[in-house]
């Protein structure tokens, strides 16, 4: 069964840390403001197969460090997340979402209706777009 719950930040980043930068010091996977946000977990019975975290600016609205387990990608985990992120955002009033996407998963987010909006640039090796989605 799976389910979706509000978690804290620390329970973000041990997995985090294993899909995102596992070859970085554990702490480059925090995010300065992570007490500022909110923070999402998919689980399966009780494991915790992916995460996202939400920072809302008044319309506007960010989702960072979204995560699924290595061996749980492909399977659409992922996507029932970010449609409650989506769903979250038009809650809370949002005309807004964002996020900094990894090129690589360019056609997932616009899956979405997400569009890129900036060039490209690289961080760490991975080459990234900004996203948007007017909601």
């Amino acid at each position: 069964m799976l389910k979706i719950k509000n978690i804290q930040a620390s329970e973000t980043w041990g997995l985090r840390h294993r899909v995102m930068s596992p070859n970085r010091p554990f702490d480059a996977i925090k995010l300065p403001k992570d007490e500022d946000g909110l923070h999402f977990g998919l689980f399966q019975e009780e494991k915790l197969i992916s995460v996202i975290s939400f920072f809302v600016d008044d319309k506007t609205a960010q989702f960072r460090k979204f995560a699924t387990e290595i061996s749980e990608q492909g399977k659409g985990y992922g996507s029932i997340l970010l449609k409650h992120i989506i769903e979250e955002s038009i809650h809370k009033n949002v005309e807004n979402l964002w996020c900094n996407a990894r090129v690589s998963a360019l056609g997932f987010y616009q899956k979405f209706g997400f569009e890129a909006v900036s060039e490209t640039w690289m961080d760490n090796g991975i080459e990234y777009v900004k996203m948007e989605r007017a909601l």
